[in-house]
């Protein structure tokens, strides 16, 4: 960890949020909100472009699913290692690479952020949704980087506002009159799912890092969670609203019906769909010095 405590304690927050209940809750449901995200990946990773026989780096792979399409566009000859904090969204990782015979995939349990990657030893790193609860982003890409080789690229998917993601907010927004009390509002800067909702912030980031050839993306897709009653218990198990209700749960019957009135406008034979908002974000390492 940083030597910063500030920093040091934000990180120990995020290892231990994603290894209590938000972990066992993600693998819980990695089916569910696979789905839900999937298509948003693909168009990162296509924004990548993954060679056969390429080196790969996932980072915040969470359950796997984006190291498993990893391992397939690079094929046999390449080789991809997910990273993530996760104790419980590994343990589905692992499996799900093992069962679909993988010998090309590694998975790791470290801090991306300060763990000493094999220098330039990836051809590509890439992330969907991953990189956004870095204590120290800058810092966190410098790392990054230095895993990378001259020229290596990188590729990641990101929020933007809060306010252009519904699927994200709608339901929290519904559930809000009755909550014990309104939160406070977060930190826009702290690390969290919407970190890097300010593009040019963002850019200075990796700037500051020493990338190059960035370019930031505005990707908006309408995604589906879902049927109704599927969107609407993944609404009430993950996030800030599942935190809320695991401390009170005797708040569940209200709750419920008020989600459930705020998605069903946007259910649709095909499930509960509603619009996304991301950055698409590309750079690259420079090339070795002649």
């Amino acid at each position: 960890m940083s030597s910063d405590p500030g920093r040091g304690e934000a990180s120990a927050d995020q290892i231990d949020y994603w290894n209590a209940a938000a972990g066992a809750t993600w693998a819980a449901l990695n089916a569910r909100l696979d789905r839900l995200i999937e298509p948003l990946g693909r168009a990162a990773m296509d924004a990548l472009a993954p060679r056969l026989g390429e080196r790969a780096i996932d980072i915040g792979c969470g359950c796997g699913q984006t190291t498993v399409d990893l391992a397939a566009r690079v094929g046999e000859t390449g080789r991809v290692l997910g990273v993530d904090v996760s104790t419980p969204m590994l343990t589905v990782a692992r499996d799900r690479a093992g069962k679909a015979g993988l010998a090309q995939v590694n998975f790791l349990q470290a801090d991306a952020q300060t763990h000493a990657f094999e220098p330039g030893g990836a051809d590509a790193v890439f992330s969907r949704f991953g990189v956004m609860f870095f204590a120290d982003p800058k810092a966190a890409f410098a790392n990054l980087r230095a895993a990378l080789a001259p020229g290596g690229r990188l590729a990641f998917l990101c929020w933007r506002a809060a306010a252009e993601n519904p699927m994200m907010t709608l339901p929290f927004a519904a559930a809000l009159p009755h909550l014990p009390q309104a939160p406070l509002p977060p930190n826009p800067l702290a690390p969290g799912p919407f970190a890097f909702a300010g593009g040019e912030r963002l850019r200075g980031i990796l700037e500051g890092a020493g990338f190059q050839d960035i370019d930031i993306a505005p990707h908006d897709q309408r995604i589906c969670s879902g049927d109704l009653d599927e969107s609407v218990d993944t609404a009430l198990r993950v996030g800030p609203l599942g935190a809320i209700l695991r401390e009170h749960p005797d708040l569940a019957d209200a709750v419920i019906d008020a989600v459930c009135a705020a998605l069903a406008p946007f259910a649709t034979d095909a499930g509960v769909r509603l619009d996304s908002a991301t950055w698409i974000v590309t750079a690259r390492k420079g090339a070795a010095a002649p």
